[in-house]
């Protein structure tokens, strides 16, 4: 295996991760705003408003996003394997 080789599967799978970790992200940036704003507006400052709608967003994220998520994946991991002979010379 040389080096471009083992560079380029490192900055597939960080793209990979990258695709992944994306929605889950927005989803809970987008749930701490939103609450953000709304306790700035009410001044309720409470931890557990804050926690428990970014949970929430995350959990809705990997729900919708969960089987587009693991196709992603899957895929990566099948290239790797197959391709794995053709690395090793």
């Amino acid at each position: 295996m040389t080096d471009s080789i083992a560079m380029e599967i490192g900055k597939s799978a960080l793209i990979v991760t990258l695709e992944i970790a994306l929605p889950i992200l927005l989803f809970s940036l987008v749930a701490g705003l939103v609450i953000s704003i709304l306790q700035a507006v009410t001044q309720i400052q409470e931890f557990t408003l804050t926690f428990i709608p970014k949970v929430l967003a995350t959990v809705l994220a990997l729900a919708i996003f969960g089987p587009w998520m693991l196709h992603v994946l899957v895929d990566f991991t099948t290239n790797l394997l197959v391709n794995l002979p053709h690395y090793l010379k």
